[in-house]
């Protein structure tokens, strides 16, 4: 199947980010795009505000003909895209599926259209959003005009998505001339997704791994299955392969990978003198060719200076200058739901966070702490899917128990059906803590209203997000504070 002799696509959980990505991609390039998703969204609402055509339910009578047209000469110019989250027994996929559609997973749509670009992946448990976004943020300001598609909404650009100028509205192949130096390169920034070893699909010039921790064992079934996955993505590399130093052991060509750290002076690319100044962070990076000094992040947390140094071997690696780095960390500003700040004041902190896993959890927890020294955190917290909850209880209870104040919400299922003994009370039976509760969704503003606030942190992966605004402006009504 050619991309570029495709007019129909049709995207079955349009409203994820990295399905919005990829319609946002072909409408852009002139294609008729629709789809379906199970609920609307902030996101939802720009796609259609951008021309697309969605709808909430599942039911074929919603779909337009030109998407389902049995005519083999227009047959043939149809494609769906499908994310696994979509369950079996969705009828609009039955449908397409039963009548020998093409069909692929958004991950291979990924795959067919970096094929031919010079493509640099980022993948890991976490970090890799931040990562990815930073990397296309050096590229931009370097002057390499890339193309990237991200797990995240970029501060700096609005999107998930950034398109090069180089790219031709009528024609889907890319040329790619020259190395990627060549600002006529056509230079692809990806997040590389391991849930379903997506990442699989994608055969990068350049690759970071930014952790291996265990996660998305309804899949693997056992962390060394993921990790074997891991090696088989690093495989796939062209050219460079960097590497956390502290996963070297763990990818099966990890000794021949560029390394870095936040603190390991081992590794090839290192922090050092690291300090924090009016919430920025300060520092100055060791490289195989030097030091680069006065280097400064204002994104919060140890996890995203180690980010920022993950981005600067990339950039190295693609000559881009000491200057053009230190300017490019200085004016990025992050992603949305990666610390977003909702409201900065003297009376109220409020910032919303993805963090889904234990790992993650606690890297924004300790952030938090780190940067409001001698504050309370309060945070709120919905599980994502039953089987993450199961398999890691123990450790979300740990993390949890870093707060100071915890508010549980009920799992958010997602794709999954209910695992007998699996809630969020088992959570919260787990944790030390004496100051937590669960909390339904229908309560949430009044339950958190009531309380005295220092740091609120909302946290998870599910449909939490909806409730950043409500909380927002109770609070900004409650404090009579100013919000960014």
């Amino acid at each position: 199947m050619e991309l570029n002799k495709i007019q129909y696509i049709y995207f079955l959980g349009i409203g994820g980010i990295g399905m919005s990505a990829l319609a946002r991609y072909f409408n852009t390039m002139g294609k008729s795009v629709s789809g379906y998703d199970k609920t609307p969204t902030k996101l939802t609402d720009q796609l259609i505000s951008e021309g697309i055509e969605i709808h909430f339910e599942d039911n074929l009578n919603l779909i337009s003909e030109n998407f389902k047209s049995q005519k083999p000469n227009l047959k043939s110019q149809i494609l769906i895209v499908y994310t696994p989250a979509i369950p079996k027994d969705h009828k609009e996929l039955n449908y397409f599926t039963e009548n020998n559609f093409n069909i692929k997973k958004r991950a291979q749509v990924l795959g067919m259209i970096t094929e031919t670009s010079y493509t640099i992946g980022v993948a890991g448990t976490h970090g890799k959003t931040t990562t990815s976004s930073l990397i296309a943020h050096i590229l931009k300001c370097a002057d390499l005009d890339p193309s990237a598609f991200l797990g995240g909404i970029t501060q700096n650009y609005g999107t998930n998505l950034l398109l090069s100028k180089n790219l031709k509205i009528t024609d889907l192949k890319h040329a790619v001339n020259g190395d990627a130096s060549s600002k006529s390169s056509n230079i692809t920034v990806v997040e590389a997704d391991e849930y379903d070893r997506s990442f699989l699909t994608l055969h990068p010039e350049i690759a970071v791994i930014t952790s291996v921790d265990a996660d998305h064992l309804d899949i693997y079934g056992d962390k060394k299955y993921m990790e074997e996955s891991y090696s088989l993505f690093a495989s796939q590399v062209k050219s460079k392969l960097i590497l956390k130093k502290s996963i070297v052991n763990n990818i099966a060509s990890g000794k021949n990978a560029v390394t870095y750290s936040v603190s390991d002076t081992t590794a090839d690319y290192f922090a050092q003198n690291i300090k924090i100044e009016n919430a920025a962070y300060h520092y100055e990076v060791a490289t195989p060719s030097g030091v680069f000094k006065n280097m400064s992040l204002g994104l919060p947390g140890l996890h995203n200076v180690e980010n920022s140094i993950a981005a600067i071997a990339a950039a190295c690696i693609m000559n881009i200058s000491e200057i053009t780095i230190r300017e490019a960390l200085k004016t990025f500003r992050g992603v949305k739901r990666r610390f977003d700040y909702q409201i900065k004041t003297d009376k109220l902190v409020y910032i919303d966070d993805y963090a889904h896993h234990p790992e993650e959890l606690k890297a924004c927890i300790n952030s938090a702490k780190e940067m409001y020294p001698g504050k309370k955190i309060t945070g709120i917290f919905q599980p994502h899917l039953y089987s993450r909850t199961r398999d890691f209880s123990d450790d979300f209870a740990k993390s949890l128990d870093l707060l100071d104040e915890c508010i549980l919400m009920e799992i958010y299922p997602a794709r999954e059906q209910p695992i007998e003994g699996v809630n969020s009370k088992m959570l919260l039976d787990k944790m030390k803590s004496s100051n937590k509760i669960i909390c339904q969704k229908n309560d949430l503003v009044k339950e958190v209203s009531k309380r005295k606030l220092d740091v609120l942190l909302t946290l998870g992966a599910g449909d939490i997000d909806t409730f950043v605004e409500p909380l927002k402006n109770a609070l900004t009504k409650l404090y009579l504070c100013k919000t960014l």
